[in-house]
């Protein structure tokens, strides 16, 4: 690899540097006070929160943990989520924008009080986050988000100076924030909280729920897992027969590059006002700092050739930074819902025995951390502060159904879109390492080329509601435009809500 290429294979930083320990996956009955499906920072805090109460707790994981979002987060500890307090006060006042940040602060105060305590390796450092801007036409949006941070009583400042050598006019400061490596965080939680009692289970598809004298996750393979209490921490809700997550949130897609450079780093998280969105911050291999460049989101399934993405940032950092390497590539998928605040708490009103966390809008530390912690407290008894502005089954006017109508217009016209698609591309043209949308015995299929010219083929119709998944060159993925699942090159689920593969096809 030279100065110039990124590598060929998205691999993340984060997972490539941590090795997890191995579960078993589920077989048989399992019988606990407390399931949680999904091993991502959300369900591992709060099963290590309950552990330390003596609660029994059982966590089912679909992959390996690790490999899910959190190992593909640019990984900043920070109540600084873009541009958005200004706007919350406006859709929920100031008693919930404040309720929002303080959350977010105690997750903050919470990862670093875990670290202190399990005395975690995991590259903790504070830092000041930064939203910075190079347009006139975002100074008096920044202004207004620094009157937001006034009235919230959030510690930050006004500057038209940053150390970051890239064009800017001005730009709003975040004190005391953090940043840190969120897998070497997650495994010292797992490990302590196996040294509790709590049981993991990977390679374990949870696939519906059924209610009986208890609740039971029911697996891929027809396992029942019995609990009191069950909480979705799956990034997409598996459960979703009663709540219509897919028609409150959207899917979002946004790429990470990491490399070594000439320049010193100058210390500092930022992030740009506006679009297309450029995070930055550091890291550190072997004693080496690294630069983590993430940004250029976009609907997942939609809009240019994926690898286009990746080539965006790299020309970014090629304009300026003096690049040695480029080491590392990644993607993730996010989730917002129709105001932009997380859904945590109950699934229904009427029933807390069935919890949910979910829609993190790419600021998953924070989040992911507060929501683990309000799911462990309602299971306890214990009264949390900010449960009440997170509520899953909550609608606002405005801006929901604004929203809402968005969204589901989206979805149905990419679902026409592909239906009628007249798609005939021939196979025999097919480079090694790419993917073509034809038609097999009148069928709609994708088809892949591996570097060994082996072909890939299944039926592009997803398996969650029937639209047309399109091919993902950036990510080698089959990707749903309507609903975010993802599936591998042979139809394997990447990402929900689609809980069955893509049908394969033979060539």
């Amino acid at each position: 690899m030279t100065q110039s290429e990124m590598p060929a294979f998205p691999e993340s930083y984060w997972h490539d540097s941590v090795k997890f320990p191995t579960f078993s996956k589920v077989e048989g009955t399992i019988k606990s006070e407390v399931v949680i499906v999904g091993a991502g920072i959300t369900g591992i805090t709060a099963a290590y929160h309950l552990s330390q109460q003596n609660v029994k707790v059982v966590v089912l994981e679909a992959g390996l943990i690790g490999n899910g979002t959190t190992g593909h987060t640019t990984a900043k500890i920070t109540a600084q989520h873009g541009i958005i307090y200004d706007e919350f006060i406006q859709h929920f006042g100031l008693e919930g924008a404040a309720k929002y940040y303080k959350a977010q602060s105690e997750a903050k105060a919470y990862i670093k009080d875990t670290i202190n305590k399990l005395h975690i390796s995991c590259d903790y450092k504070e830092e000041d986050a930064y939203i910075y801007t190079n347009q006139d036409n975002y100074l008096s949006t920044l202004e207004k988000e620094k009157a937001a941070y006034d009235q919230l009583g959030i510690e930050g400042e006004m500057t038209n100076h940053i150390s970051l050598q890239v064009p800017h006019k001005a730009a709003l400061i975040m004190k005391n924030q953090a940043q840190f490596h969120p897998l070497k965080y997650l495994k010292a939680l797992v490990e302590e909280c196996t040294k509790n009692g709590v049981e993991f289970y990977e390679n374990t598809t949870a696939m519906d729920m059924e209610y009986n004298t208890a609740p039971a996750v029911i697996t891929r393979d027809g396992h029942r897992v019995y609990g009191k209490h069950i909480i979705a921490a799956s990034h997409f809700p598996f459960y979703d027969k009663e709540s219509f997550y897919f028609t409150r949130m959207y899917p979002e897609r946004s790429y990470i590059i990491a490399m070594k450079a000439e320049d010193e780093y100058p210390g500092g998280m930022y992030i740009t006002a506006e679009s297309p969105t450029r995070s930055i911050r550091s890291a550190t291999i072997n004693g080496e700092t690294i630069w983590i460049i993430g940004g250029d989101s976009h609907k997942t399934g939609q809009g240019k050739s994926t690898i286009k993405h990746y080539e965006s940032l790299k020309a970014f950092a090629d304009s300026h930074f003096r690049v040695k390497d480029y080491i590392y590539r990644w993607s993730a998928q996010d989730l917002t819902t129709m105001d932009k605040m997380p859904y945590i708490g109950a699934i229904k009103n009427t029933d807390a025995s069935i919890m949910v966390a979910t829609g993190f809008r790419k600021w998953g530390m924070t989040n992911g951390t507060i929501a683990g912690k309000i799911l462990a407290d309602k299971i306890l008894g214990v009264k949390n502060d900010y449960a009440s502005v997170f509520i899953p089954s909550r609608f606002h006017s405005d801006p929901d159904l604004k929203k809402f109508m968005e969204i589901n217009a989206d979805v149905a016209k990419h679902l026409l879109k592909g239906k009628l698609e007249f798609t005939d591309n021939s196979i025999e043209k097919l480079q090694p390492d790419e993917a073509t949308i034809t038609r097999i015995d009148g069928q709609r299929t994708g088809v892949y080329k591996d570097k060994h010219n082996k072909l890939f083929a299944v039926d592009t119709t997803c398996t969650h509601l029937g639209c047309e998944v399109e091919w993902n060159s950036g990510d080698r993925s089959w990707d749903c435009p309507c609903h975010g699942s993802r599936f591998s090159i042979t139809g394997e689920v990447m990402e929900g809500p689609a809980k069955k593969p893509l049908k394969q096809r033979k060539v």
